[in-house]
């Protein structure tokens, strides 16, 4: 791939994504697949007057090698060093960006019960410092090829050339080969267009049907509203969290999901995949589950804590997605949720609740956002759905027909 193309895209993450601005610290989480891009964009951050960038690094294989050898206690263990480091982030609240290029099946063979064990240890301890952070600082998700990724979604390929048109995929569907900042300005303006209309419904409940099976009702929060495209922080500071987007989303009401609902592709958890599944539930809450491969994963997933197993999002995305119709399965769920309607288990967004920015966190819960150590979403979307919204003025709106925009 072209270096020219990858500063552009560098500079998209940069400038658009995280919007970085003088003076801030800036973090970047990322995979040792791609050492030369990251480097651009450390480059690119420090020409946005970033006052420090820090790279964090990780390596599936030795994540596999800890969750071996360690104990559930030392895998869960918050150390001081790390408490400190955790109360620095909401001191500067650094620009984040974490740039995926995982292996889908690279943690295959993890003892994922212990590693679950380990998480719901360290859990307590970290999430008042994520608390305090929330909506306040600009981050970023986006992606770049891995080889082993990249020989998953094209097995036919050798290694070189796999990770050449995995590189093209991305970048064609983050909208770098245009002119990227325009494209983003006009993409933004659209999916906003698209959140204004559905606010003005006064939806109550969204109800999802499709020919496999799904048959689902979920009920919405009177105070929240769709959103979609780039937010604004609390400091003020627009951003694009997603690095491709193509959703409109809202985060239901706790306690009011009814029936059952069928994945369209596979869901990538922790290193590892499920596939070919199920979730049914009542009261809101998830009550049963199933899959044709990884079906002990997706129960302990939905049993990570109380609020893992109700909803946190639902997003509508046409099949006439650029990231669908490319016919491309990513097994990567930046990329496959941006290609099909999606739901997500677990924790729900407090931006979504109208005038956020003034109202505290447990006040956004209290009016009816899922909260949970887990956010994981899985695509249900396919050329079958249709989605109709009931409103509070009695009438029942077509969202989507056949899987596509129905307005």
């Amino acid at each position: 791939m072209k270096k020219s193309v990858l500063r552009e895209y560098a500079k998209l993450i940069v400038r658009c994504g995280m919007n970085v601005q003088k003076g801030q610290e800036v973090l970047i989480r990322a995979d040792l697949d791609q050492p030369e891009f990251v480097k651009l964009v450390v480059e690119e951050a420090y020409r946005a007057k970033a006052k420090e960038v820090i790279v964090q690094w990780s390596y599936q294989p030795l994540s596999k090698i800890h969750a071996r050898y360690q104990s559930v206690k030392t895998l869960g263990e918050v150390k001081e060093w790390e408490k400190a480091r955790q109360q620095h982030y909401c001191d500067v609240l650094p620009c984040t960006l974490y740039l995926t290029s995982e292996d889908p099946d690279g943690l295959k063979g993890m003892n994922m019960d212990k590693m679950a064990k380990a998480r719901q240890l360290s859990y307590p301890i970290l999430k008042p410092y994520a608390d305090e952070r929330e909506g306040k600082q600009q981050w970023c998700i986006a992606a770049v090829p891995g080889a082993a990724w990249a020989k998953k979604v094209f097995p036919g390929l050798p290694k070189g050339k796999a990770i050449e048109k995995l590189w093209e995929a991305i970048l064609d569907a983050s909208r770098v080969n245009e002119d990227p900042v325009k494209a983003w300005e006009e993409h933004n303006a659209d999916l906003k267009a698209r959140c204004d209309y559905l606010n003005s419904l006064g939806i109550e409940s969204l109800h999802y049907t499709a020919d496999n099976g799904t048959n689902l009702t979920v009920g919405m929060i009177p105070e929240a509203i769709f959103c979609g495209g780039g937010e604004v922080s609390k400091q003020g500071i627009f951003f694009n969290p997603n690095i491709p987007t193509e959703e409109c989303f809202i985060s239901p009401m706790k306690g009011k999901a009814e029936g059952i609902v069928y994945s369209t592709k596979p869901l990538s958890y922790q290193g590892q995949l499920i596939e070919n599944f199920f979730i049914r539930f009542e009261g809101g809450k998830a009550v049963e589950s199933g899959a044709e491969k990884g079906a002990e994963l997706l129960a302990t997933m939905l049993s990570m804590d109380e609020g893992a197993a109700y909803l946190g999002e639902c997003a509508l995305v046409p099949q006439k997605s650029p990231i669908c119709e490319s016919g491309l399965l990513f097994y990567n769920t930046l990329f496959d949720e941006n290609a099909a309607c999606h739901l997500a288990m677990g924790m729900g967004f407090a931006d979504t609740i109208r005038d956020h920015h003034n109202k505290t966190l447990e006040e956004c819960r209290d009016l009816g956002i899922n909260d949970s150590m887990i956010h994981e979403d899985f695509m249900i979307g396919c050329d079958t759905m249709n989605i109709d919204a009931h409103c509070a003025d009695g009438k029942v709106v077509p969202i989507f027909r056949s899987g596509n925009w129905a307005f």
